[in-house]
């Protein structure tokens, strides 16, 4: 059974500290333990969110020198059981539970970048001269 889970609410500090300990260890494991997974791609987890429960925590990712990423998200949510298992090694000092891991690709750099090349596109008239009224 799935929950619908409001993310947007007010993070607290210990959520904050959570997640920016998450997306550390994450980064690490996509580089070093999960990079033979991922063929060639460069991963970076962008964000992490979680829930005020800590049981859910919803990481952002964004993909280079790779054309699918669909793909590529695909294969990492096939290995998410594992890579909770890296996480779970890594944390388990810190946290009573790890936390549920949900994956998402991070489009705002390509949304950013198409909106600069809308506004690169504009072509804006010059403003007609105005005349001196004397």
């Amino acid at each position: 059974m799935y929950y619908l889970v409001n993310l947007n609410t007010m993070e607290s500090k210990r959520q904050r500290q959570v997640a920016k300990q998450i997306q550390k260890d994450l980064g690490e494991i996509f580089q070093r333990e999960m990079k033979q997974v991922f063929d060639k791609a460069f991963v970076t987890i962008t964000d992490v969110k979680t829930t005020p429960d800590l049981a859910i925590a919803r990481v952002y990712l964004s993909f280079l020198l790779t054309k699918d990423k669909e793909g590529l998200l695909a294969t990492i949510r096939e290995h998410t059981k594992a890579i909770r298992n890296h996480l779970a090694a890594r944390v388990r000092h810190q946290l009573r539970i790890v936390p549920d891991l949900q994956f998402y690709i991070d489009d705002t750099a390509e949304y950013a970048q198409k909106i600069e090349n809308l506004f690169a596109g504009i072509v804006i008239p010059p403003a007609p001269a105005e005349e001196d009224e004397d």
